[in-house]
This record gives structure tokens, sequence and C-alpha cells, in this order.
């Protein structure tokens, strides 16, 4: 019952924020420290028709952005919002079967930017990641849409930098992005009003992505 209502008030709170339908599925592609030691031929295979493999999915248009990770890891953003179907496509990945990566994936509803399919000799260029990975307990519900509403206009803010390349959620409670140009002082990001009712833990990463994969203009 105590579920139920929590889930209940959620869905309140966030149901105006949320209403519109996600059309992209956001997979992280998580470094595991408990993956396989292979021989290098073996790794460097493996990388080869996993890029060859992204090639595939791209030409089919199942795949629209990928990205790896300054030091590992990296994101996928497939052209569907079912899970099933995401799933399906992620397993004709030799490394994904291979359990290089944890898998982690999301409806994802961008709120500023978008998606775009660039051309794969298009210049790569690096942006500042920052992910809002939710953190909402029994203890921090209540409060859970004040504390968004909180965040919403915090990031409004940071929008009208101009610094921003996209942004976007993680619908069903499960968090966010924040795409940055250029170098970001992580205090003005955990300045946000919304960090201190630990709503949300922060992640920042050096994403490497084709230039316009986020529908940005410069």
């Amino acid at each position: 019952k105590m579920r139920t209502a929590l889930l209940l008030t959620f869905s309140i709170i966030c149901f105006t924020t949320w209403a519109q339908k996600p059309q992209y599925t956001f997979v992280f592609l998580n470094t595991r420290t408990d993956k396989a030691e292979l021989p290098k031929e073996e790794v460097d295979q493996l990388m080869k028709l996993h890029l060859n493999n992204i090639e595939k999915l791209a030409q089919e248009g199942k795949l629209l952005v990928a990205g790896p990770f300054e030091g590992g890891g990296g994101i996928f953003i497939f052209n569907s919002a079912s899970s099933d179907t995401v799933k399906q496509w992620l397993s004709t990945d030799p490394a994904v079967k291979a359990n290089r990566w944890r898998i982690e994936m999301f409806p994802y509803l961008p709120r500023v930017g978008s998606v775009c399919v660039v051309d794969p000799n298009v210049e790569m260029v690096t942006y500042t990641f920052i992910r809002y990975i939710s953190t909402i307990t029994k203890f921090n519900v209540q409060k859970a849409g004040e504390t968004f509403k909180k965040h919403d206009d915090y990031l409004k803010q940071i929008v009208k930098t101009g610094n921003v390349i996209a942004e976007g959620i993680f619908p069903n409670r499960d968090g966010g992005i924040l795409i940055m140009k250029g170098e970001v002082d992580k205090s003005l990001i955990e300045a946000d009003p919304s960090m201190t009712d630990t709503v949300f833990s922060i992640e920042f990463k050096k994403l490497w992505v084709g230039k316009g994969s986020f529908c940005e203009s410069e």
C-alpha cells in the first residue's frame, strides 16, 4: 500500500511535466569493473565488430546517435521508445552480448535540442555530459514536486547562458541529462537548489560525438 501511495503521489506530481510521449530510447554503456579479462586480440576484435554493428544499425535507421565517454563507456540513442525493440537491436552487438558494459536504457524526451542523424564523416566534438540520477525514496517523495520545479527553473537559467547543447528527461522518475559545450564549472551545476533535497545525484563525464547529433547549429 505504501509503495502504491508513493507511486500515485509521484505520478500526480510529474504528470504535467512528463505527459508528452517519448519517441527515443537512451542507452548507457557503463564501464564494468568486473568484466572478464580477455586477450588483447580478442578485445580488439570485439571492438571492431562493435563499431561495425554501430554502422549497420545506423544505416538501418535504428541507431541515431552513438558516442564514447572519455575513460570508457558511452551512449546510444535509438529510434524507438520500445524497450523490447531496443533490446533486440542491442542483441546484435557482439561486445554487448559479451557483457563488456553494464547496460541501462530509458525512454528519452528531449526538452532542449533534439536527436539528429549526422554524416559518418562529420567532425567529432567533445561536450561536457551531466547525468542526473534519480534518488527518490519514501523519505523525499513528498517534496519531489517542489524539488523538480526548482530543478527545472534552475536548468532554464543555465540554458540562458547559451552553453547548453541538449537537455532532456527520462520519464518514470529516472532523472535526465544535460549536455554543455566547453569546460563546465561543477559548482555551477551543484548549486542547483534541488540538490539539497537529495532527489538527484550527479555524474560528470566528457562525451565524444558527431557534431550536430543533438541538432545543434554551431
